[in-house]
């Protein structure tokens, strides 16, 4: 299995766990490891008698591989023998959702002694907020449709794991530009079976645990439309819209000019502000100059971190401390310029270094910007 498949793979694993290092993989021979930990609520009370997995997630197998009870301080321990092509994590279920800890250091010199899986209540109440909204959109296909590329960042502020009353019903929910089509989940804290488009709204089934995720996702514009519009019902969302097209014209209070960006060899003016309360973002489009339908794929990885960068910029103006990112952006940028939508062309070695690469890097972003204080 290509290890692109495999990091999907342990992506949709680790739904309730945004921050995803990354640990080197033990030289050689592969000796016995110790990982240990507790199982904790949100206020730090000892989870006893819970049922704790230990996953393996390889290159051909994902699976748990042993399992264990906590104990009367929700604490646990594992021995194994790992297997240097893959890594591990652990998990723990409480009122039947399953939480995931970070990957288990492999490394038997310095064993994992202090693993913290922590578990939540429900509500089918706590709100969920916005923190920030990102659109990208490229110059028209060949069948005269605009991609759109966005960008959802989202947070639970609160010590429940939000839930919903009824299956029918959502767990979050955001409205879609009137009259665009299609939806496609991209790079994401969520599955691709937790999130939906219904009507002109995208909707996420899936629980959501304390703390922030991200959701991206793409759809169109069909052709021969001159204006998308987007509306939002409460303020204090960071905005940023990209435009490939120099003629566009967006339009919304708060949103301002801003300066341009160069992904992929291509420039996109951006516009950058605040939501505001009952407020609609207008997007006028220019006439039809087309585009290769391979581009907004290819901007996929580079425009989630750069955007993702804006935003942490935007609100670090706003009182909230940013971390210098900018290097760890510029490091991800590089490799995907080079390497993007070229897995046909590019040796396996080479594309499996690619792959290890950005995701080691990636981790060390979101550990970055989790650590300049917008995590809970």
């Amino acid at each position: 299995m290509p290890s692109s498949v495999v990091a999907r793979a342990a992506l949709r694993l680790i739904l309730v766990f945004p921050v995803f290092p990354l640990f080197p993989v033990v030289p050689a021979v592969a000796q016995t490891v110790r990982a240990t930990g507790r199982v904790l609520s949100a206020d730090s009370t000892p989870s006893r008698g819970v049922r704790v997995l230990l996953h393996r997630v390889g290159r051909d197998t994902q699976g748990p591989i042993d399992s264990t009870r906590s104990d009367g301080r929700g604490g646990f321990q594992f021995t194994f023998r790992p297997d240097t092509s893959a890594f591990y994590l652990l998990s723990a279920e409480h009122a039947g959702i399953e939480y995931f800890s970070a990957p288990v250091s492999t490394n038997p010199e310095r064993p994992d002694t202090g693993i913290r899986v922590l578990v939540y209540d429900t509500s089918s109440t706590t709100p969920i907020s916005l923190v920030a909204r990102h659109l990208v959109i490229t110059r028209p296909g060949q069948d005269g449709s605009r991609g759109v590329l966005d960008l959802m960042v989202l947070r639970n502020d609160s010590r429940l794991t939000r839930t919903t009353s009824d299956t029918t019903r959502p767990t979050w929910s955001a409205p879609l530009p009137p009259g665009t089509v299609g939806l496609d989940v991209s790079e994401s804290d969520f599955s691709r079976d937790a999130v939906a488009r219904r009507g002109d709204s995208v909707i996420v089934v899936a629980p959501f645990a304390p703390g922030e995720k991200q959701l991206t996702v793409q759809y169109l514009v069909p052709s021969g439309r001159s204006v998308v519009e987007l509306p939002f019902a409460r303020p204090g969302a960071a905005l940023n819209v990209l435009a490939e097209e120099k003629d566009v014209r967006v339009i919304g209070s708060g949103v301002a000019l801003a300066d341009s960006q160069v992904l992929q060899g291509r420039s996109f003016r951006r516009w950058t502000g605040v939501a505001q309360p009952n407020s609609v973002l207008r997007i006028v489009l220019p006439g039809t100059r087309r585009t290769p339908t391979w581009l907004l794929a290819a901007l996929v990885g580079t425009l989630t971190l750069v955007l993702a960068g804006a935003g942490w910029r935007l609100l670090a103006k706003r009182g909230v401390p940013a971390p210098k990112t900018r290097e760890l952006v510029d490091a991800i940028a590089a490799l995907d310029v080079r390497y993007a939508g070229r897995e046909g062309e590019t040796p396996v070695d080479e594309w499996s270094s690619y792959i290890t690469d950005r995701a080691r890097i990636k981790a060390q972003l979101e550990a970055s910007l989790a650590a300049g204080g917008l995590s809970r």
